[in-house]
């Protein structure tokens, strides 16, 4: 059987305020094959996400000139938990909705200047009234709506403060956290618009999994006309590998990039697109429709 992927692309992003390089910084690794057809890697540390944007395009545009196929990981969750369209009443599937109520509400300038946190206060606004459920800013950031500590606990009534995919993981934190260390919810605001564009831009030739791919193992002829695949990963499922010294960041692109080439030199990879094993039916159409999934957890 042949590959389904030719490159591998790793995005490590971040929600930075302002140019940062370095650790906790833009981070995108690309493992693809040389003139004499042997995986070989490269990275990127930008300081903004604007030029990390133009990057991706340009990664993009030269692997679909190359004619080879990309599965693009993203650190951060691609959709919120079940009911949050709902909940803010937005019309149509539920994952996309929620991408453009984001595309809309998102400003990122190209200095790094954002409203992440004044998107989260919005949001809290229109779902709850209070500062719930996303919750974390620093001190002049905080307001009404929006607390530099957890509010309150989930309870019964409210939207989940897990996805299944989270679960699943066994360690990953929840998308409503939106600062401090380990949260993901910042990088998701920001992210996910970025997602959008990258997509738009491609039509039907890009796919987002498991939206628009199903949550099912992947096969060479789901990927018809494709150039790239666009799917959620968590890198701390995979122990980095690299040299003393070096930036966990850039191990952590690497490595999962080198994970997901080698199960897919051994035909494995496909299945990975797949939900776990004796996964219930509400939690496969959850996913599908709006929450998303972690490539590989639960695997």
């Amino acid at each position: 059987m042949p590959r389904l992927f030719s490159a591998y692309v790793i995005v490590d992003w971040s929600a930075a305020s302002k140019p940062t390089t370095g650790a906790d910084s833009v981070w995108i690794g690309v493992l693809k094959r040389d003139v004499r057809f042997r995986l070989a890697f490269e990275s990127f540390n930008l300081a903004t996400r604007a030029e990390a944007e133009k990057r991706l395009g340009l990664i993009l545009a030269d692997l679909k000139k190359r004619s080879e196929r990309a599965l693009v990981g993203f650190d951060f969750p691609l959709g919120f938990p079940r009911g949050f369209a709902e909940a803010l009443k937005l019309k149509g599937e539920p994952w996309r909705a929620a991408w453009d109520e984001l595309g809309k509400r998102v400003v990122d300038k190209p200095t790094n200047v954002n409203n992440r946190f004044n998107v989260a206060a919005q949001l809290n606004r229109l779902l709850t009234g209070e500062a719930f459920p996303f919750w974390g800013a620093p001190p002049k950031d905080v307001q009404t709506t929006l607390t530099a500590t957890k509010l309150r606990p989930h309870g019964p009534g409210d939207l989940p403060e897990m996805r299944h995919a989270d679960l699943a993981a066994k360690g990953a934190a929840s998308i409503w956290k939106t600062y401090y260390n380990g949260s993901v919810g910042g990088q998701a605001i920001m992210g996910i618009p970025l997602v959008r564009r990258l997509k738009t831009e491609r039509g039907d030739a890009a796919r987002v999994w498991p939206f628009e791919t199903g949550f099912k193992p992947m096969i060479e002829a789901d990927l018809a006309g494709v150039d790239v695949v666009f799917a959620e990963v968590w890198p701390s499922m995979i122990k980095a590998q690299g040299a003393a010294g070096e930036i966990k960041d850039l191990m952590q692109v690497r490595t999962l990039a080198e994970h997901f080439a080698r199960l897919d030199e051994a035909n494995k990879l496909g299945a990975i697109f797949g939900p776990p094993k004796g996964t219930a039916a509400d939690v496969v159409r959850d996913a599908e429709r709006e929450e998303g999934w972690i490539l590989g957890a639960g695997a």
